[in-house]
Parts: structure tokens; sequence; C-alpha cells
């Protein structure tokens, strides 16, 4: 799985008035500056982003905290206790603090709180708690807010569309918005690495083929990055040959299915071949890519159904 911790901060260094402003829920903030985020605690943890601000004219600090499971050692609410204190030593400034759960499951249980209640040492420190699957995903698409687009496929989708048309409509708005090349390859690669959180790499691989995105990914500099850094972990623990196996297989089925779907709609259009036509269950059986992709040419070319299902039977 690819380092969300990489892909957030890279997003959040590139796009720092869509966080905060998604985060607060408010659009009267000024963004002054991105802070380091190293921090020296105890345990030798760091927080993923903190933003200095103007927000009615007074200087304050955002912070989100990206996490893809729930926290349980140390809790959720106790590490955020002690960013937030940290923060508050080191910058004297006010703190807006949210914690961003990127899984579905993840976070259910975060109160968005650290009490102590000891009498006159009573402590409250309150945090925002953003779970992405309550979000609404359709009007985060609509607003056209690049730095956010990368993470609508974990986000709700619309009522009644199905996952994987949801992350279809994603990547389609990710590539269709009309930026630069060179960012529009950088919040495509966030945006495919966000989603093997949720969803199946074969999934990902067909949508990838079919909007023809592949090129323009391996152009971006984070995909790059991303990629690098998994082959040396693969190295590390002896698995590269592995990693590049499954790097292949993952293409070549995304590929086949996309190819499976092509033929199928050009039958459809051409001699109107109806879905539940029993040359669909045989033609979605055949495992070799070149087969399909003459099929597919023949699909095209022939002149009836008949013909092509001479084709198929030799």
């Amino acid at each position: 799985m690819a380092d969300i911790d990489t892909i957030s901060k890279y997003l959040i260094q590139h796009y720092p008035d869509h966080f905060t402003r998604f985060a607060l829920a408010r659009d009267d903030i000024e963004v002054i500056e991105i802070i380091e985020t190293e921090q020296p605690t105890v345990r030798a943890r760091r927080s993923d982003s903190f933003i200095r601000v103007r927000i009615d004219g007074e200087e304050a600090l955002v912070h989100n905290e990206f996490q893809t499971a729930s926290s349980t050692n140390p809790p959720m609410e106790r590490r955020m206790a002690g960013y937030i204190g940290h923060a508050i030593e080191h910058h004297g400034l006010p703190i807006y603090s949210n914690v961003i759960y990127l899984r579905p499951n993840a976070g259910q249980n975060d109160p968005g709180y650290y009490v102590q209640e000891l009498p006159g040492y009573e402590i409250v420190i309150r945090y925002r708690v953003i779970r992405l699957i309550e979000i609404e995903g359709q009007p985060i698409l609509n607003a056209g807010h690049s730095g956010l687009i990368p993470f609508t496929p974990l986000m709700k989708p619309p009522e009644g569309m199905a996952s994987d048309a949801w992350l279809r409509q994603c990547i389609h708005t990710a590539r269709t918005r009309p930026i630069a090349r060179s960012p529009k390859a950088d919040y495509l690669a966030g945006m495919v690495a966000l989603s093997e959180l949720v969803y199946d790499s074969e999934i990902i691989s067909a949508i990838i083929f079919k909007e023809g995105i592949m090129d323009i990914l391996r152009e971006s500099s984070l995909f790059q990055s991303l990629t690098q850094q998994s082959r040396k972990e693969a190295r590390e623990e002896g698995l590269e040959e592995g990693l590049e196996q499954g790097i292949e297989q993952g293409i070549e089925q995304g590929e086949r299915r996309s190819t499976i779907e092509a033929i199928l709609e050009v039958l459809e259009i051409r001699f109107d071949m109806p879905k539940t036509h029993p040359l669909s269950a045989r033609i979605a059986t055949i495992d070799d890519l070149q087969h399909l992709k003459q099929l597919h040419r023949a699909a095209i070319q022939v002149s009836n159904l008949e013909a092509f299902q001479r084709i198929l039977d030799t």
C-alpha cells in the first residue's frame, strides 16, 4: 500500500487553502505558511499538518491529522492532546485541530476530546473528528478543489450509486479538470493510491485503462516517488520480484477487464446484443489478452453478430 502520509502531506503542501476551508467549513481563511510537522514528542511520533492561518484578523493554527485506522496504543485522544499541547507551547497560537479518518470503519469510537477530571486539575482538550465516509462526495467534486479531489473516492457516493461507478466518476472528474498536466498527474496519482484503501486493485486498474490515464500517471513525480518507496520496502523484505509480478498482473487484469467491456459495448451498439446473450459469458471467460484485442477489432469490423460468433468459434 502506498505511503498515505506522503500523499496527504504532498497535497496539503500544494493546496493548503483547500484543506483549511474544508476542515473548518468556512471560506474566510487566509493561509500564511505551512509549518514543518516533525515534532520531538516523547515517543518520536509526528503529526501530519500544521498550517498558520489568519481568521477574523487573528493568527491561528489549523492542524490536520490523517488516520487510516483507529489509534489504540495510545488512544487517539491522548495522541491529540500531546500534539495540541506541544503546538500551544511552541507556537502560542489558538489551534483548530482535526483528525481525518480515511477508511470507512476508522474513527467510529473517537470521542473528539481528551478529559482529565481530577478536582482542581481538570483538563479538557477538544478536536474535530472528520470521517470521510460521512462526507457527501459529490459537492466536493462539483466544487473542483484539486487538493480534495483525490480523497473523494473515500467519501460517501450519491445515493443509489455503486462504489465502482463512484470511483469511475471521481477519476473521470480528476482527469477532465482544466488544469496543467503536471499537477493533474500528481493528484491523479494521489487519488489512485488513496483508492487502494477501499477498492480492489483490479477495479482500480480497469478504470485506469478505461480512462486512459496510465501514461500521465507515469509522468507524476508523486507516482514515481511512491513507486520507488514501494520497491525499496520490497527489497528490504526480499519481496521485490513478487511486487513487480503483482504490479504486472494487476495491470494485465485491468486491461483484460477493460477490453472485455469494450467488446461487449461494441456488440451492444452495433448489433443490439443484450447483456444476457450467451456470447457475453463466453467472452468474459477469455484470459488471453491478445485474443481479446483481436476480438475487439473483429467486433468493430464484422458485418453481423453471426460473423463475430464464427470468429469466436475458430
